[in-house]
């Protein structure tokens, strides 16, 4: 999860974060890191604190691959 502060003039509901969730002036609230991008573009509003982690699956392991012996023809 991603982090952001609020540094808006006055504080905010902001219903994704619970219904009814009030954020005050530079609090700190965690975020879908789906939704990281959605806070951070409001620049006069909000603040990055800590971007999402670059989670990216385990690489999968390598196919591996038998040398094969020609058919004998004859």
């Amino acid at each position: 999860m991603a982090r952001v502060r609020y540094i808006g003039p006055e504080p905010v509901i902001v219903p994704e974060l619970g219904q009814g969730r009030v954020v005050g002036l530079d609090e700190v609230v965690t975020v879908p890191d789906s939704r990281f991008d959605a806070y951070v573009c409001q620049p006069q509003k909000w603040e990055p604190v800590e971007e999402p982690k670059d989670e990216q699956p385990p690489a999968a392991a390598p196919v591996k691959e038998t040398a094969a012996k020609p058919l004998k023809e004859g």
